[in-house]
Formats: structure tokens, C-alpha cells, sequence
């Protein structure tokens, strides 16, 4: 069965008439992408000169894509999510911070979310970025081959210490760890760094989940070679499936260097590339588990098409679909009606540290063509049908 997409009904069962015009309101403006990049701008104005405009803040973009200001604040989405059989993904967003100690305090959170997973049914896994452990340019530097100072191998063994602590704890509790992609040269040194814990927790089951971003062109060879290292050493492979987060901070820095950009040339490319890299997942499935976080129907719904030509049930733990709260309900909603395991990304923190990662979604959502008028559609239709 193919699914449907259009049942407004189901996909908006949880927003009341109030937050369907929020959300439509908020939507039109993340639409605009001159009113979008002014008001990003003109907020980190604000708040850098700490005027008062965190409480319009949370109760408008805040409340739209994420979940609260602590684990604790969660909790109530989380358990409102599961009524629908729609579990949850606790992502610690807080950006851009750069010593020691936050990324000590970061690692602390994130195992307090991983702990508070194991006793909740709800979330059933873990997620963390690697700049959020550790400083963009030391994973730069490592990348790039560079021979680290006596200070920075340091530094850097703090950064593995603290990957290890975190897939150590997930392996405890049997939680399933997201780690993120990022920049593209920072990433190699991470891609390692994933594949080392790979080969020391995933053995017999996936705990350690890399992410692919197929919004690069080079994800296709990568998610083979992937794929044959965990077939010829023996373990298992976890492969969280993006399009990527970043793709005008990677043009923009490509075309200053004067290189080749890593990113597809056009849209298309980057479809059929994440499709192709589906495929050879799905194709993989006695030993590799997806997490297939897409807005996209199209794609969507030939993963489900691949399960059902490999005979595999909807609610199979190897594959799970997953949208970012506030975004796609659509696709989330309906999914989990049918019996698929669907996962909604719940970001948390407090708001102000939290502004990076909504300036980075606003820019995301007015970068990707026919993605805010979809949701516009979808909610003016089911305001419509309320009516009638």
C-alpha cells in the first residue's frame, strides 16, 4: 500500500485550530526568504544586546520546532507524539560553543538524555553532533592529515574520550547512538572517529548510527565502502540518511577557495543520489540498520516499496523514517498509522543557546524549493476541511 499523504485529518490530529494558524503564519513568513534572513539577522541583533525577546521567541519559532527548554519540558510532547505512534529523538541543540568545558558540559547532557532514554519507551534513541564534543578546527586539522601539537593530541584524545564515553553508555543501556554529520572538511576525521566506535559496539547489534549526507556527491562511494568494511570485518553497520544541513555555508566556502563544490549541482542530482544510497542500504539490510530522516515523499515512499519487495514488515526495527518536529506531519502522522516506526527529531535547550540551530532551520527551509509551500498547503487544507 502506497502510502497517503494527503490526509490532513491524521496528519494534524494533534494541533489544535490555534496552533494550525500559528503555524501557518509562521510558515509564511519562514517563506520569505528576504523577510527570513532579515528577521534571523535583526534576532541575533536583539539577543546579542540582551533585550527581552526571548518569551516572543518561545512562544512562536521555539514552540513550532522544538520541544522545550529541558529534557523535563519534553516530556509532555514526547508522550502526546506516542499517542500516535510516533516516538521521539531528544537532540541537545546548543550551538556553537567552542572550550573545554562545554563540551564537557555537552557530554554530560547528552548521557543524562541517553540514561533518561533507556527508562522511556518513547525515545528510542540518542544523538549527538561532534562539534558539540569537540572544536570544528581540530577535526579540520585532523581531516586534513595535519600533524597535531603535543597541546592538540591532547585535545584530541579528550574528543575520543568523550565519543567513547557516550556509545559506551548507549551500548549499557541498549539505546541506538545518531551521530551527525557536519561540514564536509571537518568530516573525515569524524567519519574515522564513527567507524573506530562502529567496530568496537556494534558487534552483534546496532548501537552506533553514522550519518550520510547525500547532498554530496562522493556519499554514494563512501556508503559502499561502508557497507563492505562491516561485511568483511563483522559487524554491523548503522546508517542515519540525510540530504545534509549545510549546503550554502559548502557552496559559498567553495566558491572563495576556488575548488569544486562538494555538494550536488542541482536538486535532482541530490534525489537520486539519497535513492540510490537507500538502495544500496536496503540491499544490505541483513547487516545494516536505516534511519531515514527525509521530508521528502517521493523517496519515502520507495523505501517503503523496497521493504515490501525484501518482505520485510512495516514495523521493522532495521528501518526507521524520521521528520523534524514541527515539520512534514504529513509524512510523520500517516507513516506511523500504517504501522511504520516513525521518529520525530525533538530539539531542547534553552532559548537563547538554541537560536543558532532555528536560524540554521529557517535558512534550510527557504533554501529547499516547494518545502514551505507544501506545508502551507497542507495546513490552510486542513483548516478548511475544520471549517466544513
Amino acid at each position: 500500500m502506497v502510502p497517503n499523504f494527503e490526509n490532513t485529518a491524521k496528519a494534524f490530529a494533534l494541533k489544535s485550530d490555534l496552533e494550525l494558524k500559528k503555524a501557518y503564519w509562521l510558515f509564511s513568513l519562514i517563506g520569505q526568504p528576504g523577510l527570513a534572513r532579515w528577521g534571523s539577522w535583526l534576532t541575533k541583533i536583539m539577543l546579542e544586546a540582551h533585550l527581552p525577546i526571548e518569551g516572543l521567541i518561545k512562544k512562536t519559532v521555539f514552540h513550532q520546532f522544538c520541544g522545550g527548554i529541558s529534557e523535563q519540558d519534553c516530556f509532555p510532547v514526547i508522550e502526546n507524539l506516542q499517542s500516535k505512534n510516533v516516538f521521539s529523538v531528544l537532540d541537545y541543540s546548543v550551538e556553537g560553543k567552542a572550550d573545554e568545558i562545554a563540551f564537557d558540559h555537552a557530554c554530560d547532557r547528552i548521557a543524562s538524555v541517553l540514561v533518561s532514554a533507556s527508562h522511556h519507551p518513547a525515545i528510542p534513541f540518542g544523538v549527538f553532533k561532534p562539534t558539540g564534543l569537540g572544536p570544528i578546527d581540530l577535526f579540520e586539522l585532523k581531516s586534513q592529515g595535519s600533524l597535531l601539537n603535543p597541546v592538540q593530541e591532547q585535545a584530541w584524545q579528550r574528543v575520543v574520550d568523550r565519543f567513547d564515553r557516550l556509545c559506551g553508555l548507549a551500548a549499557e543501556n541498549s539505546i541506538p547512538l545518531l551521530i551527525d554529520a557536519e561540514e564536509s572538511w571537518m568530516q573525515d576525521s569524524a567519519d574515522q572517529l564513527v567507524l573506530e566506535m562502529m567496530r568496537k559496539y556494534n558487534q552483534g547489534t546496532t548501537i552506533v548510527y553514522q550519518t550520510i549526507q547525500a547532498y554530496r556527491w562522493d556519499r554514494k562511494q563512501y556508503a559502499e565502502m561502508l557497507c563492505e568494511t562491516g561485511r568483511q570485518e563483522g559487524f554491523k553497520i548503522g546508517v542515519k540518511l540525510v540530504r545534509g544541513a549545510y549546503m550554502e555555508k559548502e557552496n559559498q566556502r567553495a566558491a572563495a577557495l576556488g575548488i569544486k563544490s562538494p555538494i550536488c549541482p542541482t536538486k535532482e542530482a541530490t534525489d537520486q543520489n539519497f535513492d540510490e544510497i537507500a538502495q544500496i542500504l536496503m540491499s544490505n539490510a541483513e547487516f545494516c540498520a536505516v534511519f531515514l530522516g527525509t521530508h521528502n515523499e517521493e523517496s519515502t515512499i520507495k523505501v517503503t516499496q523496497l521493504m515490501e519487495q525484501q518482505g520485510m514488515d512495516k514495523s521493522d526495527s532495521r528501518v526507521w523514517f524520521a521528520q523534524l518536529f514541527g515539520m512534514s506531519d504529513h509524512i510523520s502522522f500517516n507513516l506511523s498509522d500504517l504501522g511504520y516506526k516513525v521518529a520525530k527529531y525533538l530539539p531542547f535547550g534553552p532559548v537563547r543557546e538554541v537560536m543558532p540551530y532555528l536560524m540554521r532551520r529557517a535558512a534550510e527551509n527557504t533554501s529547499v524549493a516547494g518545502q514551505t509551500s507544501r506545508e502551507l498547503s497542507l495546513l490552510a487544507a486542513e483548516m478548511r476541511r475544520r471549517k466544513l
